[in-house]
């Protein structure tokens, strides 16, 4: 099963690992939709990603590099 826009604190780890010297607080929405889709093992429509899950996939990030 892959991940979903739901997961929001699997995506979090992975964008963390993934891009290791961004500073979360600094992503557009845009890049980060972006990122997240092109996790490996992401299976999920843009069309089921909006503005509410962008920000909880950004604070989960942002907890998790803290």
């Amino acid at each position: 099963m892959g991940l979903k826009w739901t997961d929001t604190l699997d995506i979090a780890i992975e964008l963390d690992e993934t891009h290791p010297d961004v500073d979360p607080m600094t992503v557009n929405f845009v890049d980060l939709m972006n990122w997240v889709a092109q996790l490996p093992g992401f299976d999920d429509s843009r069309d089921h990603c909006g503005e509410k899950i962008l920000e909880a996939i950004q604070a989960a990030w942002i907890d998790e590099r803290d």
